[in-house]
């Protein structure tokens, strides 16, 4: 699929062309999602390069991504797609400058293309050159990886109330913890939190060969290093929001052992209660021929009566201990 922008006098033109449809010599930003080789082909002629292939833009070698080439700057970054679903993606994509044009490669649909795209609409100066339709839509992307880390931050907050703050006078139903949930919704943040770093690293390693002496304009210049400084900050932020990420994991481990130690301690306060009864009752169940209880009248009601003393004096003396 191939949509291509053309700026006029009077505003910005937005086409999807068809196979046999000729590009616009108008053409600013020639976005390729998916593209067959007749959409690249047309591309080629357009801007007189060599589109890369999807398995070139998945090289991970710097100089691989980064390049100049055919009078062109050829950029791949990692973008993140799907960070609402629930399992969140990074994909590759490749900004192409040439000749006051910009052409994206892509195969996934990122928000913010489709964000860029419609502000682009309503103001069409930001894409009136290549490097000014680049620049508004780094930042675009820059503003979506803000928006993830700050969703991540509120996913953390919620799980940390989740965590820890169990109500002391709910019911017991109410009050129980589904711990695997949470450490599922944590894997699912840290795998976020991750791809968005891994975006913003590869955002900062284009932005620093953009900025090479003779790359963009002065003015163009100036305007690429404020985003320099806001993907510094945000990946500074994904660290921090790494180490929160950490803790919490540590943390909910920890009230799960706390939890499972509960258990543990029921079962063996119960042990210890019964052991009297039970030592009582293996006494009087030796068959030895000489056991003067065992003519007794009484002895059956008041070897229960033991019985029943023995673990009542145990349970009043775990309750004095604090241990109840």
């Amino acid at each position: 699929m191939l949509d291509v922008y053309s700026h006029y006098p009077h505003g910005l033109d937005h086409r999807r062309l068809g196979p046999d449809d000729p590009v616009p010599e108008e053409a600013v930003w020639l976005d390729l999602l998916n593209p067959d080789r007749a959409e690249e082909a047309a591309v080629e002629r357009m801007l007189g390069i060599d589109v890369p292939t999807r398995e070139e833009m998945q090289e991970i070698e710097p100089s691989s991504r980064l390049y100049e080439g055919d009078g062109a700057l050829f950029l791949t970054a990692t973008v993140v797609s799907g960070a609402d679903a629930e399992h969140p993606e990074t994909t590759p994509v490749t900004f192409v400058l040439c000749g006051g044009r910009l052409a994206t490669i892509r195969y996934a649909t990122p928000r913010p293309f489709a964000l860029f795209s419609a502000h682009a609409q309503r103001h069409p100066e930001h894409c009136r050159r290549g490097d000014v339709a680049l620049f508004h839509l780094l930042d675009a992307i820059i503003d979506r990886a803000a928006d993830v880390l700050e969703g991540v931050q509120a996913d953390l907050d919620v799980i940390s109330r989740r965590a820890f703050g169990r109500r002391q006078d709910a019911t017991p139903h109410a009050a129980e913890i589904d711990f695997e949930a949470i450490l599922k919704e944590i894997a699912r943040i840290q795998t976020l939190t991750s791809k968005a770093r891994d975006s913003l690293v590869s955002l900062q390693r284009l932005l620093s060969f953009l900025l090479r002496p003779g790359q963009v304009d002065k003015g163009m210049s100036a305007s690429f290093k404020v985003l320099v400084r806001d993907v510094q900050s945000l990946s500074d932020h994904a660290s921090y929001l790494g180490g929160l990420i950490a803790f919490q994991l540590d943390a909910t481990l920890g009230m799960i052992n706390i939890e499972q130690n509960n258990i543990i301690k029921i079962f063996s306060i119960a042990a210890v209660i019964f052991l009297p009864p039970t030592l009582i009752a293996s006494i009087y169940g030796m068959n030895f021929e000489f056991m003067p209880e065992l003519g007794w009248p009484w002895g059956y009601p008041a070897a229960l009566g033991l019985m029943v003393a023995s673990v009542t004096v145990t349970w009043l003396l775990f309750r004095r201990k604090g241990w109840l």
